[in-house]
């Protein structure tokens, strides 16, 4: 596959779709990951050591196979590669955070889906920011702003209403209590 090539039709819907599920998947099996550390500790930083190596097999080798495979001029003008590598830093820096907001005794449903609630905010706000709609901002319909503003009160509704952790299991050898009864 030509890296430059558009792809034509419906196409991106696909990939969406398919990212939805990486990134859906993703902080639960980040979180997983940190558990199966078996590190109170450190199990963390641990998960995200091979977070960094899945990175380097799937945002390094396959890249560098693709634009071999394409005969690729190996030229990287200045800007793309400053804002590429930004991008790489939001992108581990935010999966530190998650992992760091998993550390604080955040639940990974509640985590994610502020995340995934607030970031396409952010999103929105500064693509228009550094691309203006071409009709100017008049163009902007209102169903784009109730969409933006529908995931900001989704992300507040998850973190408010959020379901509290069970409760700890009785220790071993005690007897369960019988729920109080008023009298």
């Amino acid at each position: 596959m030509n890296p430059n090539a558009q792809a034509s039709g419906n196409l991106w819907i696909a990939f969406s779709f398919a990212t939805v599920l990486a990134w859906g998947l993703y902080g639960v099996l980040l979180h997983q990951g940190q558990l199966g550390m078996q590190d109170p500790a450190n199990g963390r930083l641990k998960a995200f050591l091979f977070v960094g190596v899945a990175y380097v097999l799937v945002a390094v080798l396959a890249p560098i196979f693709l634009l071999l495979a394409a005969k690729a001029a190996w030229t990287f003008p200045v800007r793309g590669l400053v804002l590429s590598t930004l991008a790489g830093v939001a992108g581990a820096l935010g999966a530190l955070f998650v992992l760091l907001a998993f550390g604080a005794k955040g639940n990974p449903a509640v985590v994610m889906s502020i995340v995934f609630a607030g970031a396409p905010v952010v999103n929105a706000v500064v693509a228009m920011l550094v691309h203006p709609p071409a009709g100017g901002w008049s163009s902007v319909r209102p169903q784009f702003v109730a969409g933006i503003l529908l995931a900001a009160l989704g992300g507040l509704l998850v973190m408010r209403y959020r379901p509290l952790p069970a409760p700890p299991a009785p220790a071993a050898g005690s007897a369960p209590s019988s729920p109080s009864v008023p009298r």
